[in-house]
This record gives structure tokens, sequence and C-alpha cells, in this order.
């Protein structure tokens, strides 16, 4: 989670990086642009020398050609006495200039018109005093970033507004002032006048020193990008959180369902063992006491150890079963064939079975029915097939209520072979079921049955039939009884 943060955060804050670079480019470019328009058009504007035309045609300073009167345009843009108008009036009687106004003092202060704007994509268009603006609209133009740009000319007057055709931007004179004090002795080149706020650009162009000025926020892009990227990356990081812990409790709930039942393994191994050694020793004190009586008339405390270590050859016996098992599935699943594996008559196996226990329902008073479907052969393990089948009918004699039926059914669906055993009585609890095949559990949770068993016979059938890549389940409800179903391939 951490790694994540940290490579997220680091591509991250590269974008920002390398959006902050493109942008105080784009803005070096614009300043560039607007410098280069305006000496363009002062370089149109400038005379030639010695009666030569200028740039746009027309003789130098002398007379119109004789004969020839002033032209309509220079009538009107003269007063009288053929003086040239200062200013144009307005409505109410004041007066406008396109480039820079006075103040009281005869102090020029920079003004603007907010008309143009300069961009990096889209192109500018030349009017007939060389420039008109960006130029706007149309469908296949991109929408450039648009810079607002304030342009000033440096002569030894000091520090003059350029056109207001170039100028999309103001500044106020105390700005202007501290700006101008800062790039007095600068170099030219481009930079930023931090408390100012200002993006610059010194250059000297046709002849002119000029200043041009954006705002230092024209490059601040990035930040709303950063908060952007900050959003994506805390929601990243929640959902990789998410699926960590899904995925995570996924991965692990093998493992702690493997250490609760090996817990519960230990748990249990340890009562099943206790007890009879607590009966062997209990009886073994007893014969001890009375060294003077003879074998036979202690014969009780010999017949109940003997039982009991009977008991205990079974269950170690059974764990070194499932011990073998598990060895060998695990053998297995790393591509080693299975041992002991040979062509098995499944129905013969299932009949035998069925004859063993035929004494014990008698015994018990419980109705056997059987139904072998003759001739189904398997590949497998004799012995433990023959196990996996007396193990699920000793069960349900076990467990059968009295005077109840147990029904064994053995027949072939396709290809596999479907062994089911039915008992009627008391069904198993709901909460039971999911466990009946955890090794050493039983629903008596006293161990007070008269069933007895270790609780794991069941573990060792379903392992049986896993071996075989078969399945063991079971169902059990009130109306039809407990039923185990192995079902085992043929093929």
């Amino acid at each position: 989670m951490i790694t994540v943060a940290v490579v997220l955060t680091a591509v991250f804050a590269t974008i920002c990086v390398v959006n902050y670079q493109q942008s105080v480019a784009v803005v070096e470019a614009t300043l560039n642009d607007v410098v280069n328009q305006a000496s363009d058009h002062q370089g149109k504007q400038q005379p030639g020398k010695d009666g030569q035309p200028g740039k746009d045609g027309q003789p130098d300073g002398g007379a119109a050609p004789e004969g020839e009167g002033p032209s309509a345009d220079q009538a009107a843009a003269s007063g009288e006495g053929g003086q040239p108008a200062a200013a144009a009036q307005t409505p109410d009687g004041g007066s406008a200039s396109a480039a820079s106004s006075s103040d009281a003092t005869g102090k020029d202060s920079p003004t603007a018109t907010g008309a143009g704007a300069s961009t990096f994509t889209a192109g500018v268009a030349d009017d007939a005093d060389g420039f008109g603006g960006p130029t706007i609209g149309g469908r296949d133009k991109g929408g450039g970033q648009v810079i607002p740009v304030a342009l000033f000319t440096v002569d030894a007057n000091g520090v003059t507004a350029a056109s207001g055709r170039f100028n999309t931007a103001s500044i106020s004179d105390d700005v202007l002032e501290q700006a101008g004090a800062e790039l007095a002795d600068a170099a030219e080149g481009f930079g930023k006048l931090s408390d100012s706020g200002l993006f610059y650009l010194k250059r000297q162009a046709g002849g002119d020193m000029y200043l041009a000025f954006a705002d230092i926020s024209s490059a601040r892009g990035w930040e709303s990008l950063a908060a952007t990227l900050a959003v994506i990356e805390v929601a990243t990081l929640a959902v990789f959180f998410v699926i960590s812990l899904f995925f995570s409790r996924w991965a692990l709930g093998p493992v702690a369902r493997a250490w609760v039942q090996q817990r519960r393994f230990v748990a249990d191994a340890s009562h099943d063992l206790k007890t009879p050694l607590t009966v062997i020793l209990a009886n073994t004190s007893i014969a001890l006491e009375h060294p003077e009586r003879s074998v036979a008339s202690q014969s009780q405390w010999l017949e109940s150890t003997q039982h009991e270590a009977e008991a205990m050859q079974g269950l170690v016996g059974d764990l070194l079963e499932l011990a073998k098992m598990d060895e060998e599935e695990a053998a297995a699943g790393a591509g080693a064939p299975r041992a002991n594996f040979e062509p098995v008559d499944l129905s013969d196996l299932v009949e035998g079975e069925l004859l063993q226990f035929e004494s014990v329902a008698f015994e018990r008073g419980v109705q056997l029915e059987s139904y072998v479907q003759p001739g189904i052969s398997l590949s497998g393990n004799k012995q433990r097939l023959r196990r996996l089948a007396g193990t699920l009918i000793d069960n349900a004699c076990k467990y059968v209520d009295e005077g109840g039926a147990v029904e064994v059914t053995l027949s072939e669906t396709g290809k596999h072979a479907k062994l089911t055993v039915r008992n009627t009585g008391a069904p198993i609890a709901p909460e039971d079921l999911p466990h009946v095949f955890d090794r050493f559990y039983r629903a008596d949770k006293a161990r007070t049955s008269g069933a007895g068993g270790h609780g794991l016979g069941l573990a060792i059938a379903r392992a049986i039939a896993e071996e075989h890549r078969g399945t063991l389940t079971v169902a059990s409800t009130q109306e039809a009884g407990t039923t185990f179903t192995a079902t085992l391939p043929i093929k």
C-alpha cells in the first residue's frame, strides 16, 4: 500500500512539473510572438532615408506631387490650418487615445484595450497596419491558451506602453515601477519576477528595447491539475485498499481455517488419546495394588486395558491413514502418479461390504435394503474403496433410529458411479452439516454418544473419494432422513 502511494505520488508530481514547464514555455513563446509582431509593425511605419520610399511604399516626408492636393484621408486627419488632430472628441467632450494617456504631470501611464490576445495555437491575421489580433472561430481550430500580455518600449524618456493593438493587459503604475527597477540592469532574456507576480521578456528588436509582461498565473494550470491528480490518487488508493483487503481475506481464508482445524485437531486428538491412557493407567494401578491375586481374578482390568489399547491403536491407525493420504495428495499435486491404483469391480466390493453388515443390522433391528447395479468397474485403490463403502454403511447403521431402515444404492450415471447410503432417523442439525467431514468433528460435543468413534471416519471417507477424483456429499432432512452420496469417475 505504501509502495503504491509513493509510486503514484512520484508519477503525479512528475506530471505536474512537466505541465508547469510546458506552461512556462508557452508563456515565453507568447511574449516572443508579441515582441516580434510589435517590432515588425514598427518597422513598417518607419520612413526610409533621403526621400526614398518607406516600407509602406510612400515617399519620405516631402510634399505631395505637384498638382495634387492633400488626399481626403489627410484632410480628415488634419485640423484647422493643416495641423494634425490630437484626439477624437468623445460624446461627453473628452478624448480617447489608442496608445497612452498623460496625467497632470505629463507622465505617460500605460493603457490597454483588452481587445486582443496572443495565443500559441491560433493564427494571427495582419490588418492594414500589420496586426489584427488573434484569429478566432472555425471548426478546424483548437482552443488555444489565451495569455494576456502587456508590452512596453524602453527609450531615453523611460518606459512607454506600446500600441493598444499589442496590449491585451494593463499593469498598475506601482507594479510597473517595481518591475522596471528590477529589470533596469537585467540582461536580455526571459525570466520571472516573483515579487511582482510577473513573467517578463526583455529583448531588443528593430532598434527598440521591448519589455513584455504576462501574469504569473498564466503558468498555474498545474495547480488545478495537481488537485485533480490528488483526488485521483486518493480514490485509487481507496479502491486498491478495498481490493487488497478483499483478496487478502480470500487468500488467507484457507490458512485461517487450516490453523483453526489444526488447533482443534490437536485438542481432539489429545482428548481421544488421554481418555484411554487414563483408563489403562488406572487398570494397571489396581492390578499392581493386589499382586497376590491371580490373573483370572483381575481379568476385568486386563480386558478393559486391552479394549482401550485397541481403541488407541485404531485412532493412531486412522491418523496415520490420513497423514499418508495427505502426503500422497501433495505428491500427486506435484505430478507424481497415484500409487496402488488398479482395476476394481466396485459392484462386487459393495456387495461384500453389505454381507458384513447384515448381521450388525439384524442385531440392531434395522432393515438393510440394497440395490447394486452389476458390472461397475473403475481404477482405484481397492482397500480404500472398501473402507469408503464400509464407513458409509457403518455410519448409517449407527445413527439409524430404532426399527428404521438403511438403503444402499450403487448405479452408473454417465461416466460416473454413484454410491448412495440413506438412513432414517433424526436429521443432522443444519449448523452441523458443513462440518460433518471435518476431522474429529462430532455433533455430540460432550462425546457421550453410545455410537462411539473418534470423528475421523467421514473425514477419511471424503479423503478417499477425493483421492479417486470424486466427491462425497451429505443431505439431511426430517422427511427423507440422512443421505451420503459418493460420486466416482469410471474412466
